[in-house]
């Protein structure tokens, strides 16, 4: 109990020098909590909205993935008016109906605006059934009743100003048709995003199936008193065909599969932020007690001397650490919930709509918030509590602070240094593999175990670093400026630890610009070599027929290719098996993109009966020009194809590829079986460059589904695509450097309270307040510049590795973002001196003659 009451006083004696450990605790544990409630609370969103769309059971087409996903053709996967019939004279069965959906659509209003999400949720139209009403319920107009009506739900007509009677188009691998709003629907349940449109029956099925008497599923409800269980087991047997039949259910949980994959990344790379956040934090914490420690030697030395064990003494400093861990993983979790919260209002803001109606916070998540925040505040504050439990009663009494462990300091130096050298030899060993996936594992291993490396070492390389760098900046500064550099000097072990939080967040920083710099660099250059198409059309989704019609008719223009993705199933010589897909091209495409062989002539690829493998296929299964591959074609016949060609892999577009001819295709699968586009390429007659692609832009207005891109437009398109990557991820690492600059504070603080008295001093002599917080300053700024030598050209060495694995996934250019690197490096100097600020004010108020009677 003595040492329970004696750790709480000592708590809260020192809050004020708890308080921004205790904020690191809060952000790392926020972010987690934060992270876990809003992927939770997406979970719950989704789970009621496919529960509520659900019908008891659903029949589907055995070949389709989702409802209203296209099939190959661009039409989505339908069944028969029959397969419904036979559905409501089935036993148990109270109704039955007939539903039609497609999410290959695009939606525009009369001024060719699409209507469509701009966070990639699906536009989809469909007819409206009694199923519908699970979910909506019309708030104004009517529902459709003949091919001119269409209704919208509530928040599309919002989002897009939309009344009664506005005309809107319907863009459908079909064709186009337009239809003006006769009514509104609003859900009952929170649409995520997707916007939704409906039709009679009889225009959905012939402007979105192409066919009459179709359906893409059919919705059966259960008659009272028969289980959905049962109900399917008695559709299933009454249909015998090959279709999909699900209870509420199974349809809910393969919806919520079909998306789970997506929040599952969302989530654990979240997390994954939140954990380096946690690691930086550790650092802070482990400073503050090493200094409280520190500054408490007196103090421990007459408990000892009053007969206090080595083992009360840990506990005691450990005790307050569970009380710090408690605070901020309280905090934490209140921090979080409210971070959810406003991640669902920045995802409205940009189209995914979330109610804070579904807000879900599991009981799981406060205690794993308070479980993380504890246990690590604990273990990083078991280091210190070990080195004050060694702290004899005698050397305590004698001195003012703990002395140093030279044994240990050694041990330490040894260690790093093996840790730093196993680490180079992997990072080494990532660089020079043969194979990308191998070598990636050797890179993960090189980059922990260089990152303990120089954390572990992180004092010794302080000592002449900290020189290095003052006689650059600080010897401007004259004696104040040395004094910056001697205090810094003063404890390498606290230096390397305050410097080595700042080192993790801006070596990931330096790591990733120069893997993005070198992919934007490689694909450039790549297709600078490899492209001659002067222009790319190409959208979210296939080219429809009507779209393709008017690039071909577009003037100015020597040719159009076309490009499909078509699935098949390939046989090779020796007997092997695989699922795989063939890239179907017109033969021009040989000159849009230009690729390398090995073996064969590729054009000859593109003929009737032949085809293209790339290298690595071909050395796998032994296959040389002139052998057979049989190709079965999903939805046709099997063919026989002769490899014309065998192309080299060492690419980045189109890597491993397998090119058949378009006259190919269409020998061995039906018309309504064959692909739409996935992209389109196109080259200009000479000269008329800038005409042909004015001429295409104005050509596709009416499909804004589509872009048109020349070269320099494509290669903009990917710097930007990487761009907004990297500053997604610049923006979550900022989480880690907050902390690591609460690090640099927290140091600063608590090393002027444990200088006060020499404040006092060097005031007394004549140090002027300014002179006093300009030495604080540049204190900070040196320790920073310390830790962001470390973490730059830690983070360029992963880089550089990350680089030549990429290399052999066809990425071989490797550029050095200097101007990103240089302004991390000065940006750093910057947060020094801010992170200065507080301590450097502080110390200039001190009272001189207090300062100097503090012992």
């Amino acid at each position: 109990m003595t040492v329970f009451k004696t750790s709480v006083r000592n708590f809260f004696a020192h809050k004020g020098r708890m308080a921004l450990s205790a904020v690191a605790v809060l952000l790392s544990v926020a972010f987690v909590c934060g992270t876990l409630v809003f992927t939770d609370t997406m979970n719950t969103t989704f789970d009621k909205l496919f529960a509520a769309t659900s019908s008891d059971v659903t029949v589907s087409p055995k070949s389709a993935s989702g409802s209203g996903e296209a099939g190959q053709s661009g039409k989505p996967e339908s069944l028969p008016a029959s397969v419904l019939e036979k559905a409501r004279a089935t036993e148990g069965v109270k109704s039955a109906e007939g539903a039609v959906s497609s999410m290959n659509v695009t939606v525009v209003d009369a001024k060719n605006d699409n209507m469509g999400s701009t966070t990639g949720a699906p536009t989809i139209a469909g007819n409206w059934t009694r199923n519908d009403l699970r979910s909506m319920e019309i708030t104004s107009g009517h529902a459709p009743r003949g091919p001119t009506d269409v209704m919208v739900d509530a928040d599309t007509a919002k989002k897009h100003h939309l009344e009664l009677g506005d005309e809107l188009r319907t863009i459908a691998v079909t064709g186009d048709f337009t239809a003006k709003i006769s009514g509104i629907a609003t859900f009952k349940v929170t649409n995520p995003g997707a916007a939704v449109v409906y039709f009679d029956t009889a225009t959905s099925q012939r402007e979105l199936l192409g066919a009459t008497g179709r359906f893409t599923q059919i919705n059966v409800t259960a008659a009272a008193g028969v289980s959905h269980t049962q109900l399917k087991q008695n559709v299933a047997s009454a249909l015998e065909g090959p279709y999909k039949v699900q209870t509420q259910k199974e349809t809910a949980d393969a919806n919520r599969e079909d998306i789970g994959s997506f929040l599952d990344v969302m989530k654990y790379a979240m997390l994954g932020f939140a954990g380096i956040a946690l690691l930086v934090g550790v650092f802070l914490i482990i400073n503050t007690f090493s200094m409280l420690v520190a500054q408490r030697t007196r103090e421990i030395g007459l408990m000892r001397a009053l007969g206090s064990s080595r083992r009360q003494v840990n506990r005691s400093v450990l005790i307050e650490a569970v009380f710090l861990g408690i605070v901020g993983s309280l905090l934490g979790v209140a921090a979080g919930v409210g971070l959810a919260v406003g991640l669902m209002q920045l995802m409205g803001s940009m189209g995914m709509d979330l109610s804070t109606d579904d807000l879900t916070v599991k009981w799981t998540t406060p205690v794993i918030g308070l479980v993380l925040g504890v246990v690590v505040t604990v273990l990083a504050a078991y280091l210190p509590a070990r080195r004050a439990s060694k702290v004899s009663p005698m050397a305590a009494l004698r001195d003012a602070g703990t002395p140093a462990d030279g044994k240990a300091g050694v041990v330490r130096g040894v260690i790093g240094l093996v840790l730093t050298g196993a680490g180079a030899a992997s990072l080494y060993a990532a660089a020079t593999a043969d194979k990308a996936s191998e070598g990636s594992l050797v890179l993960g291993l090189g980059v922990v175990l260089t990152l303990i490396g120089f954390v572990v070492v992180g004092p010794l390389l302080a000592g002449g670093m900290v020189r290095a760098i003052s006689a650059v900046v600080l010897r401007l500064f004259g004696p104040v400026g040395r004094m910056a550099e001697r205090n810094a000097l003063r404890n390498p072990r606290r230096t390397g630890a305050t410097g080595a939080a700042l080192m993790i967040g801006l070596a990931l920083v330096a790591c990733l610009s120069v893997v993005g710099s070198s992919m934007v660099a490689s694909a450039t250059d790549e297709l600078d070599k490899s492209v001659g198409a002067d222009f790319i059309i190409q959208g979210q989704q296939r080219i429809v027929p009507q779209a393709e019609k008017v690039i071909e008719s577009t003037p100015g223009l020597e040719h159009v290719t076309r490009y499909k993705i078509v699935d098949v199933t390939f046989t090779a010589p020796d007997g092997s098996t695989e699922k795989s897909d063939v890239s179907a091209a017109d033969p021009t495409y040989a000159s849009d993109l230009r690729r390398t062989t090995t073996a064969g002539d590729l054009s000859a690829a593109y003929g009737m009966d032949a085809m293209s493998i790339g290298n690595k296929y071909a050395a796998e299964h032994k296959i040389k020009v002139g052998d057979r591959m049989t190709v079965a074609f999903k939805g046709g016949e099997t063919a026989k194809l002769k490899v014309a060609a065998i192309t080299d892999d060492d690419v980045t577009i189109d890597q491993g590829a397998r090119y058949v001819g378009i006259t190919t295709v269409e020998k061995y699968l039906p018309a309504d079986k064959i692909p739409a586009n996935d992209i389109m390429f196109a080259k200009a007659k000479d000269g008329q460059e800038k005409t042909a692609y004015a001429a295409l832009k104005s050509s596709l207005k009416e499909y804004p589904q589509y872009e048109v891109r020349d070269q320099t437009d494509f290669k903009q398109q990917l710097k930007d695509q990487i761009g907004q990557l990297l500053y997604m991820v610049y923006g979550l690492l900022a989480l880690a450097i907050i902390v690591a600059v609460l690090g640099v504070v927290n140091t600063l603080a608590l090393s002027v309270v444990e200088r006060t008295r020499e404040i006092g001093l060097m005031r007394a002599i004549g140090l002027s307040r300014r002179q006093l917080r300009r030495m604080i300053r540049l204190e900070s700024v040196v320790i920073a510049l310390f830790g962001a030598l470390l973490g730059l050209g830690l983070g360029m060495g992963w880089g550089t590795t990350a680089q030549k694995l990429l290399a052999l996934e066809g990425l071989g250019v490797l550029e050095i973002p200097w101007p990103t690197i240089i302004t991390v490096f000065i940006a750093s100097a910057f947060v020094g001196l801010m992170a200065a600020l507080i301590p450097a004010f502080r110390a200039g108020r001190m009272n001189v003659l207090n300062a100097i009677a503090t012992e």
